[in-house]
């Protein structure tokens, strides 16, 4: 009997339109209260200022000058005298005793000048945390406050909080999601560029995954809420984004450490630097000045702030990218990696087969298109791996899969099915190298050929490995469980050359001591539970968060939520980035510190220009550490 055999090319969808995302949230500087009172304090000091250069009574810019006083010191004062009472010493109560000690000497002025640019740049680094988290909440505001929730076939429009697990979402065209989901019914083209940075809308059809916060084009769809909206992709990055921020590195912790005994120390050099000459006859007022400028120039304000804000914005800006690092910590270990290791399937490859190959048998009557529909509308009904790969390879070359009738599965022995009056059977064959998964058709009992299938390389596969070996020096070594022929043909693909197949997870962790022992700080990158172990040994883990395990996921360092390989290399350049920032803020301070305690100690450093150099060098470093929020430090090689 011959099969009959329809090819029919289906009609290609039609593109989605796209839709620019909502404007990312910023706050206003005048929002924070310590800009508020920033403002009170410099207001009220360039008002006291012209009356008192202009010769005025006292009492018309007094009271000015003790309004900039307050307005710009009551906090930092209060934080300090509560550090205190935990016996810590503050920096803030350095400075304010520092404005105060200069007020009682008559220098009213210089102290009041102290306290304004003190107040504003405690304010400059209030506003660049606020800036740092708005980049990341800023990811909130994709994701639509309701949502079109369908029960007993009605329509109800209801906020996107109140969605649960189960819930029928309709989208219509134009729409953003609600919620992470599966699309159920429909199908139509979503632009994804804000979860996963694809640059063209992605087709979308029953069993297809979407996210929150992402754009519907054409064709409604009809999604099955498959997270809770506060679990969403979204809401993930920005919960676990706002916990890193809140952990501390250990430059951080270091510097913490040091900072007690250091202000302790300033302390005793400034009653020392007011003891000294005075017990040699020097004048009372130009002592406690020299000690006041002296107290203020050696405050580490500009140490203690040289870590955090490139730490912090390294963090915010990976986020945005969608690669989630869970700490401060981690952020600085990823900078130190000088190996990688790497997984292979989920990793290297996309965890999901496809077609390779199709080969008709000679004298069957069929051509690779004919075999191919064949097969796809045979494997249509079925849910397995392989069968959706067969239909997706048949779909990707427009062909027309004809509906299957009788459909049955037998497991380990493949798919029966009537196609077109013929019984079509698709069963997998033996493959004993291991590098390919051999399907055959069979049309009523004769062989019409076989399709191979293995493991779909990630498209960004050669570039990743490529982009760490440079920044390491070392090519990556790929760690896997799957057999030698499988791991041999991936890393051909991708330039590896130090391969090791057949690994069980105690193999991998074994394999990446290896290297510790040898003095490397290896880099790991997994996805699966097999790969935890290993994430967990080295110094630095990632996770591929798209087919991730949840033990994976919660072992690592950092995730890539999008599924992008290259974002790896691109934190680890952020993350060096920030180091290099680090050491620059330190430098800088340094730097200030020294010249201007030297200038206080041998020469005459005035209290205002000790003052502008002070804070502007913590000012300096604050701002430096931003720069890591612009898109180009992402980007950047």
């Amino acid at each position: 009997m011959v099969c009959r055999v329809s090819i029919t090319v289906a009609p290609a969808p039609q593109a989605a339109p796209t839709a620019p995302a909502p404007p990312r949230r910023r706050t206003r500087v005048l929002a924070l209260p310590e800009a508020r009172w920033a403002l009170a304090s410099l207001v009220a000091f360039l008002l006291a200022l012209p009356l008192d250069l202009g010769g005025a009574p006292a009492w018309t810019y007094g009271p000015l000058y003790a309004v900039a006083y307050a307005a710009g010191g009551w906090e930092p004062a209060l934080e300090g005298l509560r550090a205190l009472r935990e016996k810590t010493l503050d920096v803030d109560l350095l400075m304010i005793v520092a404005a105060l000690g200069a007020a009682a000497i008559g220098q009213v002025l210089d102290g009041a000048l102290l306290i304004v640019i003190f107040a504003t740049s405690g304010a400059l680094e209030a506003l660049a945390t606020a800036r740092t988290a708005d980049s990341v909440r800023g990811l909130l505001d994709l994701a639509p406050t309701t949502a079109t929730r369908v029960r007993d076939g009605n329509e109800e429009t209801v906020p996107t909080a109140d969605l649960a697990v189960g819930d029928l979402v309709l989208v219509r065209p134009g729409e953003r999601i609600g919620a992470d989901g599966t699309v159920v019914e429909g199908a139509g083209e979503v632009d994804q560029a804000t979860i996963t940075g694809e640059s063209l809308p992605v087709l979308k059809r029953p069993g297809d995954d979407v996210f929150a916060g992402t754009l519907n084009g054409t064709g409604a769809l009809r999604v099955r809420v498959g997270r809770d909206p506060a679990d969403s992709v979204i809401a993930r990055i920005v919960t676990l984004v706002e916990e890193a921020s809140r952990t501390k590195a250990p430059t951080q912790l270091f510097i913490e450490k040091i900072e007690q005994r250091y202000s302790v120390g300033v302390v005793v050099a400034t009653l020392a630097v007011f003891g000294i000459p005075l017990a040699f006859g020097a004048d009372l007022t130009d002592a406690l000045l020299r000690a006041m400028t002296f107290m203020i120039v050696a405050s580490p304000c500009a140490v203690v702030l040289a870590t955090m804000p490139p730490l912090l914005s390294a963090i915010a800006n990976a986020g945005r990218h969608g690669v989630l690092v869970k700490s401060a910590v981690a952020m600085e270990r990823l900078g130190e990696i000088d190996t990688a290791a790497l997984d292979k399937t989920g990793t290297l490859t996309e965890g999901t087969p496809e077609v390779t190959a199709v080969h008709p048998r000679a004298g069957s009557g069929v051509d690779e298109d004919a075999l191919l529909a064949l097969a796809a509308a045979a494997e249509h009904p079925s849910e397995h791996p392989l069968a959706r790969a067969i239909v997706a390879a048949a779909r990707a070359r427009g062909l027309r899969i004809a509906p299957a009738e009788d459909f049955t599965a037998a497991p380990g022995r493949g798919v029966t099915a009537v196609i077109d009056g013929s019984t079509v059977h698709v069963g997998r064959a033996d493959s004993p190298e291991g590098a390919e998964t051999t399907v055959r058709v069979t049309c009523d009992g004769t062989l019409l050929g076989t399709l191979a299938l293995t493991d779909r390389l990630r498209t960004d596969a050669a570039p990743a490995t490529a982009a760490l070996t440079a920044l390491t020096g070392t090519a990556p070594t790929l760690l896997t469980g799957d057999h030698a022929a499988a791991a041999a043909r991936v890393a051909e693909a991708t330039g590896i050359t130090d391969v090791r197949a057949g690994l069980l997870p105690e193999d991998k962790v074994e394999a990446v001591r290896e290297r510790e022992r040898a003095g490397r700080k290896v880099l790991f990158v997994g996805d699966g539970v097999n790969d935890a172990p290993a994430l967990a040994a080295a110094h630095a883990g990632v996770a591929m968060g798209g087919a991730g395990s949840d033990l994976a996921l919660e072992t690592a360092d950092a995730v890539v939520v999008r599924d992008e390989l290259t974002a790896v290399p691109a934190v680890v350049r952020l993350s060096r980035r920030a180091r290099r920032l680090v050491v620059q803020n330190l430098a800088v301070a340094g730097v200030f510190i020294t010249v201007l305690v030297l200038w206080d100690l041998i020469g005459h450093l005035p209290l205002p220009l000790g003052v502008a150099g002070h804070e502007g060098s913590t000012v300096l470093v604050g701002l430096n550490g931003l720069r890591l929020l612009r898109e180009s430090a992402w980007r950047s090689e």
